[in-house]
């Protein structure tokens, strides 16, 4: 089957940022599928197409400027560039389903041409419920607008043959917005557990790489620094935690728009260098190293219910790395997480009530947690699992059956 995949923020291993598109990409390759990936690239010096093969994807890059650091208004001008140069690129491509995410939910608007002009299915992936979160966090606030994004939504649900809802919050989200619950099922977010499962010295030598470290126990957070992600939230955890055991080390990996506020903040509260540290985004290669050196992973957002419904990558690889969980607000995840008792659901509002159980789970459970962490990404979110759903959901659009052996697909490039 030949598809066609697009995805604004899509990640190879070699950069920075989550990687679960290309995870279902490399694993439709080598489950005998033709893959073509329509994206940007947000760092690129100029500003034209060029096209490059990664594990048998095919993906063809769009120069196009985007940063967590942009104001709301320019990303919104980021989004509108890829909608007008992605939907031309893609409707060029051969296939015979075309599978978009979001968000942006901008996305589905050159998915929808492009699918419309070459009469093959679109299946709409949703990663949170857009623009709901958008409103949210106020970065849609004219009336205009947030019409406009409604709008867009009903139309994206509407002309898509089937939406996959990577939570099951945001699979009823869907539901509720009108679309037949036949026409949405919950895929969920996928843990590349193979990925993960590095060497112990790995960390060890992480940890040593770091004077700070050593062997004391370390909280971490890996991704961006933007509104939405709440990291001033670890700040003041970090200052209050340092009152009551000073050994404990919080480590903030990223960079974003609220860069500067977090690190005056830390400033401030006498923690940064100290017991709290930031250091610059990695290569997502990276990733399982830092994780195989720290005792607690964490997940933050700021207090807005929409962000529940959320599908954070960095929780599943702590999974994937059989590393305990910490989030900060409620809904699917923070159910996911008490009931497998896997991590920890911290107080939004009250820092000071989450220091005790945080170090008494450090010292007592973090290991066993991780141990259940592990056999919960390998049982609900393994990335196998995933793309084979997909898989029947292409299959029955198209009535392509699925290939008979598992052998990866050679790509003619594209013009």
């Amino acid at each position: 089957m030949r598809i066609i995949y697009l995805h604004q923020f899509f990640h190879t291993p070699e950069r920075s940022g989550g990687t679960f598109s290309y995870d279902l990409a490399r694993r439709l390759v080598d489950r005998g599928h033709e893959v073509r990936v329509v994206t940007s690239d947000m760092h690129a010096l100029h500003r034209g197409w060029r096209v490059t093969e990664h594990s048998g994807i095919q993906i063809h890059w769009r120069g196009i400027a985007y940063s967590n650091r942009m104001s709301y208004a320019r990303r919104l001008l980021s989004f509108a560039q890829f909608v007008f140069s992605a939907s031309r690129r893609a409707a060029c491509l051969p296939g015979d389903v075309l599978h978009a995410v979001s968000p942006p939910l901008t996305t589905a608007l050159p998915a929808i041409r492009a699918a419309n002009k070459k009469g093959i299915p679109l299946v709409l992936e949703a990663c949170d419920l857009w623009p709901a979160t958008a409103i949210a966090v106020g970065a849609l606030r004219s009336r205009p607008l947030v019409a406009a994004a409604r709008w867009m939504e009903r139309y994206a649900y509407r002309t898509a043959a089937h939406i996959t809802g990577t939570s099951p919050d945001t699979a009823a989200g869907v539901v509720a917005s009108g679309v037949p619950w036949e026409k949405v099922t919950y895929i969920p977010m996928r843990s590349d557990v193979e990925a993960f499962r590095v060497p112990a010295k790995e960390g060890e030598r992480f940890r040593r790489s770091r004077p700070w470290l050593q062997h004391r126990p370390l909280v971490v957070y890996t991704g961006a620094f933007g509104l939405v992600n709440g990291c001033q939230y670890l700040v003041r955890l970090a200052a209050a935690t340092r009152r009551r055991d000073p050994q404990v080390r919080f480590l903030l990996v990223g960079a974003g728009r609220e860069e500067q506020i977090i690190r005056r903040l830390a400033e401030q509260l006498g923690v940064l260098g100290v017991n709290l540290f930031i250091e610059p985004p990695v290569p997502r290669s990276e990733i399982p190293a830092i994780l195989s050196a720290a005792d607690l992973a964490t997940s933050t957002v700021i207090d807005r219910e929409p962000l529940w419904a959320c599908s954070p990558s960095k929780l599943f690889d702590a999974l994937a790395a059989g590393r305990p969980i910490a989030i900060n607000h409620q809904g699917w995840l923070a159910r996911l997480i008490r009931v497998n008792r896997c991590g920890m659901v911290w107080d939004a509002h009250q820092v000071e009530s989450v220091v005790e159980p945080l170090i008494h789970f450090l010292e007592h459970e973090a290991r066993a947690a991780g141990l259940r962490a592990r056999r919960l990404a390998e049982t609900q979110f393994d990335a196998d699992l995933s793309v084979q759903k997909l898989e029947a959901i292409f299959c029955r659009l198209t009535g392509i059956e699925p290939p008979r052996q598992s052998q990866p697909a050679t790509l003619r490039r594209a013009a």
